[in-house]
């Protein structure tokens, strides 16, 4: 008809519907969307529906009647200090909490919404006009301030579903510097600071302990709330950018060996499919118990059954659901405690085990709890009464109480000889 573009006409007929994600994308100025375009090319090749709005644009909107109008927030801008329209960071908290995906990207020039929305997610940056600073890890092309750091590969979270499957290539960065929060254990530490590094105003001496030092300064983290909704935190804005990821890159220590690329279009796509959940999500399919040699479970179990369980685990992967691979799944059959804790064995697509009921009864749980680094937390639980023995099924004459028996019939023999002997005895009197 003419009413629609061809590029929106492509995409509707090139990516099914329930691939499409929609994405709200918040920029400082819309410049950046063309010298980070390399990184957004990469998300709306994979479907991601892109729209790019400034971060104080008075229209903005992310939740209309209790529902989310976008699957994912990207926040491109560091320098914000309040977000316009109806955004602000208890916004982007309850998003959050909603089960949405965010992807932060700061820099030196950090307003207060990106440090309190950081405070929220375990995240405390550095204070505004700080810098990550490295005097032995910095590029040849730094000015002088030591401020480009180059962060070895050594260096990441060793979790190939987050930060993929890194080669020898190192990592260039320039921004500002985290730390977790000890006592919050769901923060990942995906990128950190080498030994020497550490945070501070790089056009100031020193007259104070620095924020971060050494190993504690992280440079990227992340987070997998409790309802598997995933965050990440940038310290670096750049880290992103076309320049950063088409740029030359060598240590300035003599003898370092220079690299044509830098590492970070690789980790960078690796992470946005990390976190907007295109790699380690987990979901359960069918689950099936039953006693072994029979099809369908029983309305109530009998204790010291033999008993085989199943579970089918799939991996989202490419957008499609595939049997998911692992060796450390485990079953636990509980009651209040564990009473047996196994490994299950895969068998084609599932997962099963066989395994033999607890002399105890009561209402027990089949349950899989799989919490593992960069996967969503798999959780299955199936409820299941275990009931005693039936008064016809004990056993008759068991081995055990064959002392019993002879007992009792030792006592009856016993009584009958008493009783001829005591007969007998009388009757001898009585003759004499």
């Amino acid at each position: 008809s003419g009413l629609w573009p061809m590029p929106i006409i492509y995409i509707l007929f090139s990516w099914p519907l329930e691939l499409i994600s929609l994405t709200l994308v918040l920029l400082d100025n819309l410049n950046i969307r063309d010298t980070h375009s390399i990184f957004f090319r990469s998300l709306a090749d994979r479907g991601f529906d892109l729209s790019f709005k400034t971060a104080d644009d008075p229209s903005l909107s992310l939740i209309k009647y209790g529902q989310f109008l976008y699957d994912h927030l990207i926040i491109f801008s560091p320098s914000v200090e309040d977000f316009g329209g109806n955004i602000n960071v208890e916004t982007i908290t309850s998003f959050i909490d909603g089960g949405g995906n965010v992807l932060v990207a700061a820099s030196s020039d950090i307003g207060d919404p990106l440090r309190e929305l950081g405070s929220e997610c375990g995240i405390e940056f550095d204070e505004e006009k700080t810098a990550v600073i490295d005097h032995h890890h910095y590029d040849v092309s730094d000015p002088g301030e030591h401020t480009l750091i180059v962060a070895d590969p050594e260096n990441l979270l060793k979790a190939p579903t987050i930060v993929g499957n890194p080669n020898d290539k190192p990592i260039l960065f320039k921004g500002v510097g985290m730390v977790a929060d000890p006592d919050n254990p769901l923060v990942l530490d995906i990128l950190t600071g080498s030994s020497t590094s550490y945070s501070y105003f790089p056009d100031r001496p020193i007259t104070q302990y620095p924020h971060a030092v050494g190993k504690n300064t992280l440079l990227i983290a992340g987070l997998q709330a409790r309802n598997n909704a995933r965050v990440v935190f940038s310290g670096s804005l750049h880290f992103f950018s076309d320049a950063f990821f088409n740029s030359a890159v060598q240590k300035a220590t003599p003898g370092s060996q220079r690299f044509a690329h830098t590492g970070n279009m690789e980790l960078a796509e690796a992470l946005s499919r990390w976190v907007f959940k295109e790699a380690g999500v987990l979901r359960v399919g069918a689950v099936t118990h039953h006693p072994v040699g029979e099809s369908t479970p029983p309305a109530a179990y009998t204790i010291t059954d033999l008993v085989e369980y199943s579970i089918v685990i799939e991996m989202l992967s490419e957008g499609s659901w595939v049997p998911f691979d692992g060796e450390d799944i485990q079953l636990e059959f509980v009651r209040i405690d564990p009473f047996v804790r196994t490994y299950l064995k895969k068998k084609g697509d599932k997962y099963s085990i066989q395994f033999k009921l607890p002399d105890v009864y009561g209402v027990f749980q089949f349950k899989v709890d799989y919490n593992r680094l960069g996967y969503t937390h798999l959780y299955s639980s199936t409820q299941v009464s275990v009931r005693p023995l039936q008064h016809t099924q004990y056993e008759r004459f068991i081995p055990s109480a064959f002392p019993y028996y002879a007992s009792v019939f030792s006592m009856m023999a016993g009584l009958f000889v008493f009783s001829v002997v005591f007969l007998h005895m009388k009757e001898k009197e009585k003759s004499d």
